[in-house]
């Protein structure tokens, strides 16, 4: 366990990719007298993620929300800030092999789906997709998936299998006829390829307007014990959150999909925590609002 100067300047490791919205803190146009953010992280995010969890390899930074969902369920040591990091929407996210004919949403049930992890974020919107707007049950389809979950404690349900490493890719899978479906953050670049979701632009507005939020990725999170040991280091970075936020582009079609602040958050937090919740990821509700009232001190 980390331990932490009683009073005076931090460094702090941090692992936080170079998406747009905090882009001005790895610039180092946003400065603090008070916190250093070490940016030892990979260049990919999602690479720290598992050590995050498992061994506290980093002071803060950013992290799925759902392996932070899973972190709190099974009591790891942290708490969040309530600032999106990464958010889209993933509609575009489960391709299809057209050469193998036409499929639809709907026609999923006893299907074969691949996913790089049953617990990976992307997958969890897009399960809850499928369920609530489909009407497909995730324990219908049989996940194929090719890694282990960030999370030690977190078992599988009875629906995933899992591949052996150093075979063929799940990319290829989809490809050769091996699996009917596929869900990444990129689908595979092979012109047989296809959106299963008609015009998923169209469906992500519909999907908006519906529901008023972004589909959460990554949020912020900070070591409980630097929480406990040193608000005023964790007021700090969210002071310094919020003024590299001001610092980003504002969105070309108004929907931030990296807001900040507990209000903002709330409704897409709340989401994703059911989505988990039905999917067997998390053994227990979360309740939000604890998750958003944690971080000492309170932010507003």
């Amino acid at each position: 366990m980390t331990v932490y100067p009683k009073s005076g300047p931090v460094r702090l490791k941090t692992n936080l990719a170079d998406g747009p919205a905090f882009r001005a803190l790895k610039a180092g146009d946003v400065k603090s007298d008070l916190v250093t953010l070490d940016f030892c992280g990979p260049k990919a995010a999602h690479e720290a993620f598992k050590p995050m969890v498992r061994d506290n390899a980093f002071d803060c930074g950013e992290l799925a929300v759902v392996t932070f969902l899973q972190a709190k369920a099974y009591d790891k040591p942290w708490v969040m800030l309530p600032a999106v990091v990464v958010g889209r929407f993933q509609h575009n996210c489960i391709g299809y092999n057209s050469a193998r004919g036409a499929l639809r949403p709907e026609d999923l049930a006893g299907k074969r789906v691949a996913v790089r992890s049953y617990s990976q974020t992307t997958g969890v919107w897009v399960r809850g997709i499928l369920q609530h707007d489909y009407g497909v049950a995730p324990d219908s389809i049989a996940w194929v998936c090719a890694d282990d979950p960030h999370l030690a404690e977190y078992r599988d349900p009875p629906s995933v299998e899992r591949i052996k490493p150093g075979g063929k890719s799940l990319d290829q899978m989809l490809i050769d006829g091996e699996v009917d479906a596929f869900i990444g953050a990129q689908l595979p670049k092979d012109p047989s390829v296809r959106p299963l979701i008609p015009d998923p632009e169209a469906a992500a507005k519909a999907w908006y307007a519906k529901h008023r939020t972004p589909q959460i990725n990554h949020i912020f999170a900070v070591s409980s014990t630097l929480a406990a040991a040193r608000p005023d280091v964790v007021k700090e970075i969210w002071r310094m959150l919020v003024a590299a936020k001001r610092l980003a582009p504002a969105p070309a079609d108004g929907i931030d999909m990296t807001p900040l602040g507990a209000d903002a958050m709330r409704p897409g937090l709340a989401l994703i925590a059911q989505y988990a919740l039905e999917q067997q990821i998390i053994p227990r509700r979360a309740d939000v609002d604890a998750l958003l009232a944690e971080t000492a001190p309170p932010l507003t």
